[in-house]
């Protein structure tokens, strides 16, 4: 479970719990609150990126995108909305075995 509240204008807290995963559990005890300022950092500067980076998460982890986008909707920047990806299982190429594509 994430939950990010309004601390004030331009700061947000974040508390995540419940998560099975050892990356989630480290990235929970570097993540504790994110700044305005913080939030629109490039990805590459960008607090929660690098915590993620840190704790182990692997770069397709969608906590990071996650934590991000609860981050605006607790600023009012941004609605609350359900948010899905889903992979669809890979298909071989018939003339080609080593070929695989996979549809999102």
């Amino acid at each position: 479970m994430m939950i990010a509240r309004k601390l004030d204008a331009r700061t947000v807290l974040l508390k995540i719990s419940g998560s099975e995963c050892k990356q989630i559990q480290r990235l929970a005890k570097r993540l504790n609150k994110i700044t305005m300022t913080e939030l629109f950092a490039p990805m590459t500067r960008n607090p929660v990126y690098l915590a993620a980076e840190k704790s182990g998460c692997h770069p397709s982890c969608v906590i990071p995108t996650a934590l991000l986008k609860a981050v605006e909707v607790a600023m009012e920047m941004a609605l609350p909305r359900e948010v899905h990806i889903q992979i669809e299982p890979c298909q071989g190429n018939a003339s080609n075995e080593n070929q695989k594509s996979c549809a999102f």
